[in-house]
C-alpha cells in the first residue's frame, strides 16, 4: 500500500486535467504491456509498427528500468492543455535534467545510440524526442482523440459537480478501485509499500483513457505532481456511442429533438458529431445547440479547431431529474 499524505491546504490545491502527453505515454505503456484488454487489436496493429520506427520515443517509454523520464509528462497548468502547449514545456526542459532522467531510465543497461545522445548532445536528442511525439500523436492518438477527450470531460464534469455539492473532500471519493481516500491520505493498492507527502506541491489528477485499469503514481515536475488513473467508463472507451432516447418528460418540456441533443451531451460533442449521431442537418443541430446554450443548459469549449458542447450543471440536473422520474433511458 502506498499512502499520499494530504495536509489541509493540499485539498485546496487539488485539480483535475486531461493531458495529451499523459495519453501518449500511457498508450506506449499499453503497447509494451502486451495486454489485449488495454487497447483494441485494430489500434495496436496501427500503432505498434509506428512506435517501433520512432526509436527515441520507443526507447524512453519505458526504459529497461521501468522508469519513464518525468520531463515527458509535465503536470498540466491548465485543465485542457493542447499537445503543442505541453510539447513547449517538454522542449524547454533543462538539458541537465533531461540527461539525468534518461540516464536513470537506462541505469545499468547498455544504451542504444539515440539514448547515448542525451549525454553527448542533449539539445538535439530532446528536439528529436519532440518531433517523434508529434508524429506519434498525429498518427496513433489523434484519430481517437475525440473519444479520449470525451471520456475525460465526463470525469471532469462529474468531479466538479461532486465538489460543488459536497465540498472538496468529495473530489477523492470513489475515484478508482485501486484508490481509497481515508480522509487524510490517498491510498494506492500496490504490492510495494511507501508513504509520501506533497510537500507543498499541487497535485493534478489526470483521467487518462489509455491507463486501462491501472494507476500511475506521481509525476514529479516543476509545475507540480500528477497521478494518472482510468476514469469511470473507460471500459467503454472503444465502443461506438449509441444515442439514448430522451426521457418522455424531458421531450415534453424541450421538444423531442432538442431533448435528444441534451441527452446526447453527457459527453462533449461538436456540432457535426451531434448532427451525425442524431441524423440531423448540421444547421438544425447548430440551431438546437445554440438554443440550449442560451438557456444555460449546455456550454461550448474549444478543443483545437473544434467547438465541443457539453451539459452544464443545470443541464445535468434537468436530465437527471427526468431520468429519475421516467427510469433509465432506453438504448
Amino acid at each position: 500500500m502506498i499512502r499520499i499524505e494530504f495536509a489541509p491546504a493540499d485539498l485546496l490545491r487539488l485539480r483535475f486535467a486531461h493531458s495529451p502527453m499523459a495519453e501518449v505515454v500511457a498508450s506506449c505503456l499499453a503497447l509494451r504491456s502486451r495486454s489485449a484488454r488495454l487497447v483494441p487489436a485494430s489500434w495496436r496493429a496501427r500503432a505498434e509498427p509506428l512506435l517501433r520506427g520512432l526509436t527515441t520515443l520507443g526507447a524512453l517509454v519505458p526504459g529497461p528500468t521501468g522508469y519513464v523520464p518525468d520531463f515527458l509528462t509535465p503536470a498540466p497548468v491548465a485543465a485542457r492543455p493542447t499537445l503543442e502547449q505541453e510539447l513547449r514545456v517538454v522542449a524547454a526542459t533543462p538539458l541537465d535534467r533531461a540527461a539525468y532522467e534518461v540516464d536513470r531510465a537506462w541505469a545499468g543497461h547498455r544504451a542504444p545510440a539515440q539514448i547515448e545522445r542525451f549525454a553527448a548532445d542533449p539539445a538535439a536528442a530532446l528536439a528529436a524526442t519532440v518531433r517523434e511525439v508529434r508524429r506519434y500523436f498525429a498518427l496513433a492518438i489523434a484519430p481517437s482523440w475525440p473519444r479520449l477527450r470525451a471520456l475525460a470531460e465526463g470525469e471532469l464534469t462529474r468531479r466538479g459537480l461532486l465538489a460543488a455539492e459536497r465540498g472538496p473532500r468529495a473530489l477523492l471519493a470513489d475515484l478508482h478501485p485501486r484508490l481509497d481516500w481515508d480522509g487524510e491520505a490517498l491510498r494506492l493498492a500496490y504490492a510495494k509499500d511507501g508513504e509520501f507527502g506533497l510537500d507543498g506541491h499541487p497535485l493534478t489528477l489526470l483521467p487518462t483513457g489509455f491507463t486501462g485499469s491501472h494507476v500511475y503514481t506521481m509525476t514529479d515536475s516543476p509545475t507540480g505532481r500528477a497521478l494518472w488513473y482510468a476514469p469511470g467508463g473507460h471500459g467503454r472507451l472503444w465502443d461506438r456511442p449509441v444515442p439514448a432516447e430522451p426521457p418522455a418528460a424531458l421531450a415534453a418540456l424541450l421538444g423531442p429533438t432538442r431533448a435528444a441533443v441534451l441527452a446526447l451531451l453527457a459527453e462533449p460533442f461538436s456540432t457535426g458529431e451531434v448532427a451525425a449521431a442524431l441524423r440531423l442537418a448540421p444547421a438544425t443541430a447548430s440551431h438546437h445547440l445554440t438554443t440550449l446554450r442560451d438557456a444555460g443548459l449546455v456550454t461550448g469549449e474549444r478543443d483545437g479547431r473544434r467547438l465541443r458542447y457539453r451539459r452544464t450543471g443545470l443541464g445535468e440536473q434537468l436530465v437527471g431529474e427526468d431520468q429519475a422520474v421516467d427510469g433509465p433511458a432506453t438504448m
